[in-house]
């Protein structure tokens, strides 16, 4: 008899015997799921800069890729680490879960950390490459009050997203759809362009184009971004207070 896959996300499936899989293939999915994630939003900011001179076509065009991209991904991966990839999903994870034990560890949560930063820089350099741009700090200012409210926003309505998703046990597919969705409408209704996520604001300040952001920016968003998970984690315990069907399978996969 085989065990049956549960369908959901952030939370990785169990492998055919019951068990998680190994922290060094999480690990992996989250790295290669970051990277090729700043990949998509540099890369496609970089074609759309080239190919035209309008700046809100270039908008239109990178927020479509990364829509398209980001929801592509999650598919992919989401099996094997529940794709975050992004430390504020992975932090909130963490803790929202701490009662049931169906967060992530410690332990888990800092290999987590490790790989999303580490593919978010890598993809931007793997997208420079693609482009034969040179990698560069990005002198981009995109810090201002509106901006970073804009970031807080924008965090927390993704933040929320994900958590209420899977706490209502909305399958993978309609994450994914969701989750891309949401990103490419907040490229447009927020002045920052919706980072929403640490690992691609890191990531981001290894281009100096069209996607780039300057380290004194990326720090004041992330700042940002991390206020956004907080005010996400705590409507979630208002809206969604409990997770009694993933509890169950949740709980042995981490």
């Amino acid at each position: 008899m085989t065990t049956e896959l549960p369908d959901t996300a952030p939370g990785p499936a169990p492998t055919v015997d019951g068990a998680p899989p190994a922290v060094w293939r999480r690990a992996l999915a989250e790295f290669l799921g970051t990277g090729l994630l700043v990949a998509v939003v540099v890369g496609s900011g970089i074609a759309a800069q080239r190919l035209s001179a309008d700046v809100g076509l270039q908008l239109l065009e990178n927020s479509l890729a990364t829509a398209l991209g980001l929801g592509v991904l999650i598919v992919l991966f989401a099996p094997v680490s529940g794709a975050h990839f992004n430390p504020v999903v992975s932090l909130t994870d963490a803790l929202l879960g701490r009662a049931d034990r169906s967060g992530l560890r410690a332990r888990t949560l800092g290999v987590y950390l490790l790989a999303q930063a580490a593919g978010g820089i890598g993809g931007a350099i793997l997208a420079n490459a693609t482009f034969d741009v040179t990698t560069s700090i990005s002198t981009t200012d995109r810090a201002t009050p509106a901006t970073l409210l804009a970031e807080v926003v924008a965090t927390a309505g993704l933040v929320m997203l994900i958590a209420g998703l899977t706490r209502t046990q909305r399958s993978i597919p309609v994450i994914a759809a969701a989750v891309g969705a949401y990103i490419g409408a907040a490229y447009w209704f927020t002045s920052s362009t919706s980072f929403a996520n640490p690992a691609v604001t890191l990531g981001r300040v290894f281009t100096d184009t069209f996607a780039g952001i300057a380290p004194v920016s990326a720090m004041w968003f992330v700042g940002a971004q991390l206020v956004g998970a907080i005010v996400a984690g705590g409507l979630v315990i208002l809206l969604f207070p409990a997770a009694e069907p993933r509890a169950a399978t949740a709980s042995h996969t981490r």
